[in-house]
């Protein structure tokens, strides 16, 4: 019997290598799909005017249908966008690190960190580290590979990309209760962007929607906390689908 897909979908300027420590715990459960967003990793660069549509449509092709969705920081608003516009591509829906129906203040800070980006590539890179890694036991060689990561953008598509983080959630926030399908909700407690509130705005928002905060861990749960991740994913899945 074929194993069940579960495609992971990585954030803002990072490639589907981020999703390393989680795909191995999953590989003997799963065939784990972990495609790059357009504008990221090997694929050409995100031209001016790139949508969160574009972005999602942009996979597609890669998904398989009622396939368990998971998607970290940007990669949550794409799975989403396709749990709500490609009915029968997502089984369950998983949002991890997602932003949700940002206040004034934090619509404020995200496009601050925006014209960042624009004005000091560098700056803004030293930042996301800072944010993500601060105070956390990741690794020095994590901690590398995710500056590199970051450093390899191309500045404009990253930007372009960034900036349907910094607004899609407010597009996505009147739609989110037609999102049908089982949904899971996680985010770390100390994460200061994808907060635990926003967390607890998307369950709400969703019809089917449980949250979980995971104590003491920030934004990269990917790489921080990897196998409280998969816990916490295979035991939702496991309590609406039989795998």
């Amino acid at each position: 019997m074929s194993k069940p897909a579960m495609v992971l979908l990585h954030g803002v300027g990072l490639d589907h290598t981020v999703w390393e420590p989680v795909a191995e715990l999953l590989a003997d459960r799963y065939t784990v799909i972990t495609p790059d967003l357009p504008g990221h990793g090997a694929r050409p660069p995100a031209p001016v005017g790139t949508t969160l549509a574009d972005l999602s449509e942009g996979v597609v092709g890669e998904i398989p249908a009622g396939s368990h969705l998971v998607g970290f920081s940007l990669g949550a608003l794409v799975a989403q966008y396709l749990a709500l516009h490609r009915p029968g591509l997502a089984a369950t829906l998983t949002s991890v690190s997602s932003v949700c129906r940002r206040t004034e203040a934090e619509r404020a800070a995200v496009l601050s960190r925006l014209q960042t980006a624009q004005t000091d590539f560098e700056a803004s890179t030293a930042a996301s580290i800072g944010r993500w890694y601060e105070g956390t036991e990741v690794g020095p060689e994590w901690v590398r590979r995710t500056r590199e990561m970051l450093a390899g953008n191309d500045i404009s598509s990253f930007v372009h990309c960034y900036h349907v983080f910094a607004t899609a959630d407010a597009e996505l926030a009147p739609a989110l209760g037609g999102i049908t399908v089982p949904a899971l909700a996680v985010t770390g407690g100390q994460d200061p962007g994808s907060t635990p509130e926003m967390t607890h705005r998307l369950a709400s928002a969703l019809p089917d929607c449980r949250e979980v905060i995971i104590p003491n861990a920030r934004h990269m749960l990917p790489v921080e906390r990897p196998r409280e991740l998969v816990d916490a994913i295979t035991t939702f899945i496991g309590e609406h689908v039989h795998v």
